[in-house]
């Protein structure tokens, strides 16, 4: 298991999160300012990030391993300072209070074990007015749909490393506490399981 996630896991990470790479551009486009990324991996929203972007703290608490020279490549491409935390997002994070202007996940949400006490504490590290950026796959509104994700999730979760298929994203922000004006569902290519896509933006 050592072997297999200093030298394969992150690079099978990398690989598989840039099928969905044309994405992240529109997720991205209206962060700004101090920025908190939850569920950093290996970098790959850094090029998307537009100029308003001041400062980023990383967090995520996956081993990179024989990837860590590429990502740092990664970190000294972009022109605004990266700090990374090798933190899991559901326990109490290092920050004060409204520290953030802007927090961003992307295919995050979907592996957190507490999801709901990492959206809380990102909640409250991000300053009154500030926003909450994401892209996530999750339930579907369809009720066959989400029916086989119910079936598949245990077996699922157990195969991709505690990804699950099944969560409602935006109930699950609205319950930490979060308002959520900007909310576009739609299915991107793929299983239609995996497919259920949730992008948008929430408030404090």
């Amino acid at each position: 298991m050592g072997l297999f996630r200093h030298y394969v896991r992150a690079r099978l990470q990398d690989c598989v999160m840039g099928w969905m790479e044309d994405l992240r551009p529109d997720a991205l486009r209206d962060v700004g300012g101090r920025v908190l990324e939850v569920g950093f991996g290996t970098g790959l929203n850094l090029r998307h990030y537009p100029p308003t972007v001041e400062s980023l703290a990383a967090l995520d608490p996956l081993d990179l391993g024989a990837m860590d020279d590429k990502v740092e490549s990664r970190m000294r491409q972009v022109p605004f300072p990266v700090e990374r935390f090798s933190l899991r997002a559901d326990g109490e994070l290092p920050f004060e209070s409204g520290s953030f202007d802007s927090v961003v996940t992307t295919w995050t949400l979907c592996s957190i074990p507490d999801p709901q006490a990492a959206l809380r504490e990102m909640r409250r590290v991000l300053r009154p007015g500030g926003s909450y950026f994401f892209v996530e796959h999750g339930r579907s509104d369809e009720r066959g749909v989400a029916a086989w994700q119910d079936r598949i999730d245990p077996i699922w979760t157990r195969i991709a490393d505690g990804c699950h298929i099944n969560r409602r994203h935006d109930e699950a922000m609205r319950e930490a506490g979060f308002e959520v004006p900007v909310l576009d569902r739609f299915r991107y290519k793929g299983p239609r399981i995996l497919a259920e896509m949730y992008r948008g933006r929430a408030t404090v």
